[in-house]
């Protein structure tokens, strides 16, 4: 069996920080176990045979595998469900009040498979109901993982997913499929825009600025500078009054950010 030297772990490491501001220095057994069978299946001779491959792979799909394979994509409709219920009672209502021609701009960045996005979406649908051919509430959701980002394209969700989820949306917003699962409705699907996108671009893309941004349970894999850094350029990219909202165990340091803290996993630009 292979084993991963310190020298092959350290180049792997150092190809996912500045990449993908991941870190892994921590963990080198999980990469060594999630990377052993799939380098075998591949006839890769080491791990350093597996890293040249990946540096000189102009297609992406080795990167691409290598970040499927050490992110955990876990999650479920109504994950954190104050984060939502916040969303719903105040920042909605707020936003729509505030706003004078219409827009409202949403992100979610590490949409993962779709569930956090599509809750939006409903929340969005419930509020504004038959107002809503006067508003532009598509929420844009982006992630580095391929496989999820298709998975959040099929929109279909097995019993254990939806558990959560209100009765009301179930059988307003889903459609039983031949499979046992469930696809969320066409009006909902539409409501929202997947795209793949790095956090760590040097440049975001955007012409305008956010809303709200959803950002949670990503930055558990960054490390505290890499951070500090992405957190400042949500900010950049928040419109004043708008709200960054990221998981329940990423508490901001508030000596860092101008975000003013609202409630725990709440943050507000003022």
């Amino acid at each position: 069996m292979q084993t991963l030297s310190d020298q092959e772990f350290n180049k792997l490491c150092l190809f996912a920080k500045q990449n993908y501001g991941i870190d892994l220095s921590n963990k080198k057994t999980l990469v060594e176990t999630k990377l052993l069978s799939y380098l075998a299946g591949k006839g890769y001779k080491s791990f350093l045979h597996f890293y040249h491959s990946l540096i000189n792979d102009r297609t992406g799909n080795e990167a691409a595998f290598l970040v499927n394979r050490l992110t955990t994509n876990y999650t479920y409709f109504m994950r954190e469900a104050e984060s939502f219920n916040f969303f719903r009672d105040t920042a909605v209502p707020y936003m729509a009040a505030a706003a004078d021609n219409g827009d409202l701009r949403i992100w979610s960045a590490g949409c993962s498979s779709g569930e956090e996005p599509y809750t939006l979406a409903m929340i969005l649908k419930d509020h504004f109901g038959q107002n809503e051919l006067f508003w532009d509430t598509k929420i844009l959701a982006t992630d580095i993982s391929t496989r999820v980002l298709e998975q959040a394209l099929e929109a279909t969700y097995g019993e254990e997913q939806i558990r959560d989820l209100p009765a009301v949306w179930k059988l307003k917003y889903f459609e039983p499929d031949q499979n046992g699962r469930r696809r969320l409705v066409q009006a909902i699907r539409e409501g929202v825009i997947f795209r793949k996108f790095n956090l760590m671009e040097k440049y975001f893309p955007f012409k305008q600025k956010f809303h709200v941004i959803f950002c949670r349970n990503v930055m558990i894999y960054f490390d505290n500078e890499t951070r500090k850094q992405l957190i400042n350029r949500f900010y950049d990219f928040t419109e004043t009054g708008g709200y960054l909202i990221v998981g329940v165990s990423e508490a901001i340091n508030r000596r860092e950010t101008k975000y003013k803290f609202i409630m725990p996993a709440v943050y507000r630009k003022e």
